[in-house]
């Protein structure tokens, strides 16, 4: 049995019947081999074509370079200003270049805006070669990460992107690599709008287009080759909504950069993102049977996000939906109900519903005790 609290949100329900029939047209056509669209936050697909097909990334690939290198700072196993000695290997990688030399001694700062800014190949194998000994070590490493975050059809044989045999990610995948990056490390992810970096007394500028053409756009990667076409994934936030696109495959670098910036005015026009509830708020106090306490707080792991029509927002509703008996041990993280969220009759979203915290079992008499009251209001119930 389980107990049925609802809590409706964003009171206003005069305009309940006008909301249910949003004018929202089909998504813009797209010119590319395989693109998304969705919300940073609340993972909501909003447009998508091809978004599964395995295709080659190019430079692409060093998001997850420039992700793993941010992992690793954030981890305390490298700093901004340790130096890296760039090997043979690094200085002679051929395409993009952030034009560092054999044998001199670069801050790992300048490594990270050489490939984020500049797209260096020698600055990718750079990094790569300090963080995990070899390119190859760290491709295994990519792969690893890749498996974490859930890119279940990527598969990556070096940093840069060069061509080669089994080196591939969708767009769907690219897409969940961009949310690791601007939600999980948010204190480097400034680099990523950075319109031009100097090194060497070589001034590049940043490949991203849109960077110069819509303010809001704060991010993230460019990639071309023969084989891949060109490529953008591109993040832009507006009035604390935050879009990711991606596209691949694109005829031009002009073409990749229209056909994101029509993606993005897409979903900024037509849907808005709420935040209904932060991770750990308590959302409910529910009676703890047995424990040390005698009540427990329930609530989420993660901060629930929710994208919708826009113009819809007083058609939303959510339920707690709570187990009828909790009884002590609790570990905290243990599930005890779930979270669902409505627009009107459809279901956008369910998450567990948790203890946010842990209640040891009480002395013996209190679970004696506990076990006599549960009894008699069960008999009642």
């Amino acid at each position: 049995m389980k107990r049925l609290f609802t809590v409706l949100f964003l009171l206003g329900l005069t305009n309940l019947v006008m909301a249910a029939n949003p004018l929202i047209p089909a998504p813009p056509q797209i010119a590319a081999k395989g693109y998304l669209l969705i919300d940073a936050h609340s993972g909501k697909i909003l447009t998508e074509s091809n978004a599964q097909q395995p295709l080659p990334p190019a430079s692409l690939t060093k998001m997850m370079t420039s992700y793993i290198a941010a992992h690793e700072l954030d981890k305390g196993n490298i700093t901004l200003a340790e130096k890296v000695r760039i090997s043979v290997k690094a200085w002679k990688t051929p395409g993009s270049r952030m034009f560092i030399k054999e044998g001199t001694e670069v801050s790992f700062e300048d490594l990270l805006r050489g490939i984020i800014i500049q797209s260096g190949n020698d600055a990718s194998v750079a990094v790569a070669e300090h963080i995990a000994g070899s390119e190859d070590a760290f491709a295994d490493l990519m792969n690893k990460h890749a498996q974490r975050l859930g890119m279940k059809n990527s598969h990556f044989q070096n940093a840069t992107g060069l061509p080669a045999e089994e080196h591939y990610t969708t767009a769907s995948d690219l897409a969940k690599l961009a949310r690791a990056i601007v939600v999980g490390h948010p204190e480097h992810y400034s680099i990523y709008a950075e319109k031009y970096f100097t090194y060497n007394q070589i001034r590049q500028p940043n490949r991203n287009k849109l960077l110069w053409r819509d303010r809001s756009v704060d991010g993230l990667k460019t990639g071309h080759t023969e084989e891949a076409g060109y490529c953008l994934v591109a993040s832009a936030e507006r009035h604390g909504m935050r879009l990711i696109s991606v596209v691949m495959g694109a005829s031009s670098e002009e073409s990749r950069a229209t056909e994101s910036q029509k993606l993005l005015t897409y979903g900024f026009r037509y849907y808005e993102t709420h935040k209904l509830y932060s991770a750990d708020q308590i959302l409910n106090e529910s009676r703890l049977w047995g424990g040390a306490a005698d009540q427990i707080a329930l609530g989420i792991v993660e901060d629930l996000y929710v994208t919708i029509p826009r113009g819809q927002h007083s058609a939303l509703s959510a339920s707690v939906d709570v187990d009828s008996v909790i009884e002590a041990p609790v570990t905290k993280g243990n599930q005890y109900g779930e979270v669902t969220v409505r627009l009107d009759d459809q279901l956008i979203a369910t998450v567990p519903l948790v203890a946010l915290e842990s209640v040891e079992q009480g002395s013996l008499f209190k679970r004696i005790w506990d076990s006599i009251v549960q009894f008699f209001v069960e008999l009642i119930a």
